[in-house]
């Protein structure tokens, strides 16, 4: 059965009144993003797999603990840009593949426009997407990433709604989420409340 961590570390609740805020500039807003980021990947990280190595320090030889496995970090374009950079930083050795999708704002389904995976996929693999609204691009985003090979998938998003949640645990029960909130719910078109906006448009400052 899926996890759902929502995170409620001081640090979290800080940096999300900044990226809530309608008048946080986008330079400031990414800056929010990429804090969240890397407390997220913190907290999603920590049963990453592991295994002993010798390392020389200046004095002595000593047994040393370093990951074990091969990290694809998959952002779901564009937003999703706006964490991995982050996470990438914090674990350089991980590798980045890319889907992009858009909302058919009549249909509110997502559509696919763009994906880049290799031959051999990774053992495990983050999703990363600031906002789970309905959920739809998360299903999407999961089923390729199944159909790719990856057995081991955890989203990470910044914020989500219930609906959201519900949709990704029902029809993925295996992914873990982790996010810095669960809000109050989507209005009728579909947007988050109380949210923060379109994220993408704020990463890029593209209002």
């Amino acid at each position: 059965m899926a996890r759902i961590v929502e995170l409620k570390h001081p640090l979290v609740q800080h940096h999300l009144a900044t990226l809530r805020d309608r008048s946080t500039p986008p330079h400031l807003f990414r800056d929010q993003v990429r804090h969240l980021s890397l407390l997220l990947a913190y907290e999603a990280s920590a049963s990453l797999p592991l295994k002993s190595v010798t390392v020389e320090t200046p004095l002595m030889s000593t047994e040393c603990m370093e990951l074990d496995c091969r990290l694809g970090l998959v952002p779901i374009l564009r937003a999703g840009l706006g964490m991995s950079d982050a996470i990438q930083d914090l674990i350089p050795q991980s590798e980045v593949w890319h889907l992009g999708f858009y909302r058919d704002e009549s249909t509110l389904q997502p559509v696919e426009y763009y994906q880049k995976f290799s031959d051999s996929p990774p053992e495990i693999a983050f999703i990363v997407d600031p906002m789970l609204a309905t959920g739809g691009s998360a299903c999407e985003g999961i089923d390729r990433i199944k159909k790719w090979g990856v057995a081991n998938i955890s989203l990470l998003c910044l914020i989500a709604t219930p609906e959201g949640i519900e949709k990704v645990s029902e029809t993925h029960p295996d992914i873990d989420i982790f996010t810095c909130a669960i809000d109050d719910r989507l209005n009728e078109n579909a947007y988050i409340l109380p949210g923060l906006g379109d994220a993408g448009d704020r990463i890029f400052n593209t209002l």
